[in-house]
């Protein structure tokens, strides 16, 4: 799949057409447009004439009428998947420099807003202005703060203001 130096090709347009797809259907306020990769795998596989992805397309179709079955299972069912899923997500924490205030203060701001706030944009926000705000305390805001968290600060900042 890949070629002689390491690069996907042809990879800019894949993206460029499911950006484009997600951005239309945020604007037309569906849910996000998703892209599936069953055309990767199947490639992988061996499945070269689109075979694959008919077959893929199909069992989608079939999966339509077992909804009324999926919809008879209680919300509370899912509890124990959503805990399993949550340990999973917790693994990448023990990668964080606790060391390290400028780097732990704010991931630890943004772990502990999103359950209180019940928005998980709410936690990123908060996070990103104490990263800015802690690197810039400590003078290493040149090399660790890009424009683009200088940006999200200054809209986040105004946010609150505004609020």
């Amino acid at each position: 799949m890949l070629d002689e130096t390491g690069n996907l090709p042809g990879v800019r347009g894949a993206l460029l057409a499911d950006s484009l797809a997600t951005v239309a259907g945020a604007a037309l306020g569906t849910s996000t447009t998703t892209t599936y990769v069953e055309s990767a795998a199947g490639v992988a596989e061996g499945g070269r004439t689109g075979l694959t992805a008919v077959t893929v397309g199909s069992l989608f179709l079939l999966a339509l009428f077992f909804t009324p079955l999926v919809a008879c299972v209680p919300a509370v069912a899912t509890a124990p998947v959503l805990v399993i899923v949550g340990v999973f997500m917790m693994e990448p924490v023990t990668r964080i420099d606790f060391g390290d205030f400028r780097e732990a203060i704010p991931a630890f701001l943004t772990i502990a807003i999103m359950p209180l706030a019940f928005s998980i944009s709410e936690g990123i926000a908060v996070g990103i202005l104490a990263h800015t705000f802690l690197r810039a305390l400590s003078g290493s805001a040149r090399r660790k703060v890009g424009v683009t968290l200088w940006i999200l600060s200054a809209v986040f900042t105004l946010r609150y203001i505004i609020q």
